[in-house]
């Protein structure tokens, strides 16, 4: 397959992937706003930060691994083993509930039960559905081996829509649950996600169909649960030690995944309701990063890997795929630093409105605005660092990705400390400051690479990171313009002012997209040839 066909391919991917998550997205965006008017910022903070830390580490420390081992590249293995092998996160699960559950209780900080009633039944519940979920383990793991990726999609989807209606119905109708509310519905979500594939599995293999499947090692539902193998071996030893090597890695990435969540709750940074508005403004600034952005860095992410060889440098590869890879660069850079841009210039003046919309006053008024017209920037930096890595971790050598694992480190540390420090200085703010610091940093190691890769070849691709000064100058002219007619216009003087306000933007919006349209058509070619309608010949299956 050649480098233009990889390309298509990548681009009809990433599309794929964001019409998805929109869809997704869009669903979950309106019944979540509809539940935040019910809640008080405490109850958002003990949920969304202090029991849902307890869910996710519970579900790292049991499954992370195992699934990274499970899934590595063996073509040639005993999925009897290695079936038996995943089982053991339930008891893994069991254990880290219970201990964790212990310190949750125990050792940190206890909400008033006045203010967020039924603390320690949420703990329960929600070590309880981190369980529940690890009997779900081998069917994902043997779905994602063998590229079920609708059924992830579906049961995905399906269970966090469902939670959503369940919440909003018992918000609505019994709001004096307190956390009986999210915990029960975690619960439900887990459960409905393990009952999905479980069923699924369980029409499959039992349909005339499943003779057909030959590439399944399965070929009853019960061929799924533990057993004792004919080598007599109850797991492959090779893979538990393969596990064991990926739980010591991948303890870096959960603290720079989670690493504000841990520092607001052991060391007590911020109160329960900064947390709740914090955690807020996060998954909503956030939002177009997950939605846009990881699509296209996935998917460019596996063309770059294909098109490019590791361990040589450009000049040593054809180049024609150099020069394809070089020009998708330069095109994704000049994208990231467009769309940026463009949230932060016109986030900073309708931030506090988007707020308001989104959660009512509990967002709109103290801290909420000021945090996401920070994460405005720190989205510029989150589209950049993206495009960048993706090429970086295409291209580096084996070496190359190991020394920059060991900055990674450093970096996760230093991203610990700065945010204890700033958070002390100057609040929640703080967390996104620390966070635009490590993305700074990255973002530049990342820069020095793709210099040092193209440094003997005529490409430059880092030219995707300049803009012609007209472009420049529209989006100065429009984000000035924006943030004087917030001061006018928005948020207290009624909806005819925030729809004039609204309008304003629009036209700025508008203005500075054409601006765009005809000055960067380098890039309008290349959103036209592959980013655009699929050719009648690309059909997808």
């Amino acid at each position: 397959m050649g480098s233009q066909e990889v390309l298509g391919q990548a681009a009809r991917l990433a599309s794929f992937g964001l019409i998805l998550q929109v869809l997704f997205r869009l669903i979950t965006f309106v019944l979540n706003a509809f539940i935040l008017r019910f809640l008080s910022k405490e109850i958002v903070g003990v949920v969304n930060v202090r029991l849902m830390l307890l869910y996710s580490t519970t579900l790292f420390l049991a499954r992370e691994a195992f699934r990274r081992a499970c899934l590595s590249g063996v073509t040639q293995r005993d999925w009897s083993q290695t079936l038996n092998l995943l089982w053991l996160t339930v008891p893994l699960g069991v254990f880290w509930s219970l201990f964790l559950g212990w310190v949750w209780l125990q050792l940190l900080e206890v909400p008033d039960p006045h203010v967020v009633p039924h603390y320690a039944t949420g703990v329960v519940l929600f070590g309880l559905s981190a369980v529940v979920e690890l009997l779900g383990e081998p069917f994902w793991v043997l779905a994602q081996a063998h590229m079920f990726v609708k059924l992830k999609v579906i049961a995905e989807s399906l269970s966090v829509i469902l939670k959503s209606i369940l919440t909003a119905f018992l918000v609505l109708w019994l709001p004096h649950w307190g956390l009986y509310i999210f915990s029960l519905a975690q619960l439900f979500y887990t459960t409905v996600l393990v009952l999905c594939y479980v069923t699924y599995f369980t029409k499959l293999l039992g349909s005339p169909e499943s003779t057909k499947l030959q590439t399944l090692p399965v070929s009853r539902i019960t061929d799924l649960l533990p057993n004792i193998t004919r080598s007599g071996a109850f797991i492959n030893w090779k893979e538990a030690k393969l596990t064991w090597s990926f739980f010591k890695q991948s303890f870096l990435k959960q603290i720079l995944t989670e690493g504000e969540r841990y520092v607001m709750t052991f060391l007590n940074v911020l109160n329960f309701g900064d947390q709740g508005v914090y955690d807020i403004v996060n998954n909503l600034g956030s939002l177009v990063a997950r939605l846009i952005f990881q699509p296209i860095e996935e998917s460019f992410y596996i063309f770059f890997a294909k098109v490019l060889e590791r361990e040589k440098d450009a000049t040593l590869q054809k180049q024609e795929d150099v020069a394809v890879a070089a020009a998708v660069l330069e095109s994704l850079l000049k994208l990231a630093l467009l769309a940026g841009l463009t949230i932060t210039v016109f986030g900073f003046a309708y931030s506090q409105l988007a707020l308001d919309i989104y959660g009512g006053a509990m967002l709109s008024s103290g801290s909420g605005p000021v945090l996401l017209r920070s994460y405005c920037f720190y989205v510029l930096l989150l589209a950049i660092n993206g495009v960048t890595e993706c090429f970086t971790f295409a291209a580096m050598s084996k070496e190359e990705v190991d020394r920059y694992n060991f900055v990674m480190l450093a970096l996760s540390s230093s991203f610990l400390v700065l945010s204890y420090l700033l958070t002390r200085w100057c609040g929640s703010v703080g967390f996104i400051l620390a966070n635009c610091f490590n993305m700074g940093i990255r973002i530049t190691q990342s820069l020095c690479f793709i210099h040092r890769y193209y440094r003997r070849s005529p490409h430059r691709p880092l030219a995707g990171l300049r803009l012609s000064p007209v472009l420049l100058g529209a989006f100065a002219l429009g984000g000035g313009v924006t943030a004087v007619s917030e001061v006018f216009l928005c948020c207290e003087q009624g909806w005819p002012a925030r729809l004039a306000h609204i309008a304003v933007g629009a036209f700025c919006l508008g203005a500075t997209l054409g601006t765009a349209f005809l000055t960067e058509t380098k890039l309008i070619h290349f959103l036209r040839t592959q980013l655009g309608v699929p050719r009648r010949t690309d059909k997808m299956t």
